[in-house]
């Protein structure tokens, strides 16, 4: 790339960020959240939005994959959000529908798990570390139910970090950052976990949105990357704090296959073929490992990964060993 075509990406960085900080003031929040048999969770998470945004102003769309519990009638009885029924489409593309139904809008978008709780002033936190020059992703400091923090944060898979090696607790070989002391300070990370994240409207919408053929898992990972190659950054403000129960849709055979499917994909079309071959037998490497230790869902994964036609149909993968 040229001297002059950084300029010029420089300049229209600069020019999206001024028109995104003054949307900030003036347009509301999109809160998009997804919700799958979220029946015990979601009300929790709605009830906490109007002390974490305070005089911000906000509005909320759910969009319900496919529920088949008191999911949806809990959120038709409440006046705080738009309903949006769907089949299930998946996270990110449950996202993106979100976005779409309330299109006219233009301020920042945030995306919750339904299984969120945000502290009170966190989302304006959020808001504010988003007028950041060159931010187009703001993560929050994220705690357990229990009250202990969640390791959220991430950094770029490489075939080092799929070794397995994490408990080495050397950012060479582990993909999570593992060191608290990273929780107790702003920075810009590679990724974050997409339970809680604010985005900027011009990074999603350079983006076109989330990537829907990851259907779930890895989407994020995805995003973050796919803005840091654009100039944006993710930044991680502990200032912002949420509580994220995790797995509140539940975990399964399916899901755990998914991530491990969903990892491959991603570093086959960062890294090209051959690396990820060795990506992907890095992989099953790692779950023969985890199913001898007996880890509930390796067996399946281990299935899923030599075997193409076991792999989950939303994915729509490919039916070569190497998931495209």
């Amino acid at each position: 790339m040229t001297g002059t075509e950084n300029c010029v990406r420089r300049k229209r960085r600069f020019v999206a960020w001024a028109v995104a900080s003054i949307r900030l003031v003036t347009s509301p929040v999109v809160v998009v959240v997804v919700t799958y048999n979220s029946e015990n969770h979601v009300a929790a998470l709605l009830n906490s939005l109007p002390e974490a945004f305070g005089a911000l102003p906000w509005r909320t769309v759910v969009v319900d994959n496919g529920s088949n519990d008191a999911t949806v009638a809990i959120l038709e009885s409440r006046t705080d959000c738009t309903v949006v029924r769907s089949q299930n489409v998946g996270f990110a593309a449950g996202v993106n529908k979100g976005v779409h139904q309330l299109g006219t809008q233009s301020g920042p978008i945030l995306v919750l798990n339904p299984d969120a709780v945000l502290s009170p002033g966190s989302a304006a936190a959020m808001v504010e570390a988003l007028a950041t020059p060159g931010v187009g992703i703001v993560a929050p400091l994220v705690t357990e139910q229990d009250g202990r923090l969640s390791l959220s944060l991430r950094r770029e898979p490489t075939l080092a970090r799929a070794t397995g090696l994490t408990f080495t607790k050397l950012g060479l070989f582990s993909e999570q950052l593992v060191d608290e002391r990273d929780y107790a300070r702003t920075q810009v990370v590679d990724w974050a976990m997409g339970a809680i994240l604010l985005i900027a409207r011009p990074c999603y919408d350079a983006l076109r949105g989330f990537d829907e053929s990851f259907f779930l898992y890895s989407e994020e990972t995805d995003f973050c990357l796919r803005a840091r190659d654009l100039g944006w950054s993710t930044l991680f403000v502990p200032s912002a704090q949420a509580m994220h129960i995790g797995g509140g849709s539940g975990e399964s055979d399916k899901t755990h296959t998914m991530q491990a499917i969903n990892r491959i994909r991603l570093y086959r079309r960062r890294n090209g073929d051959s690396k990820a071959w060795v990506f992907y037998l890095l992989t099953v490497a790692r779950e023969i490992r985890w199913a001898a230790r007996g880890h509930p869902f390796a067996r399946a994964a281990l299935n899923a990964l030599l075997h193409p036609t076991s792999r989950p149909a939303e994915l729509n993968c490919g039916s070569t060993l190497l998931p495209r």
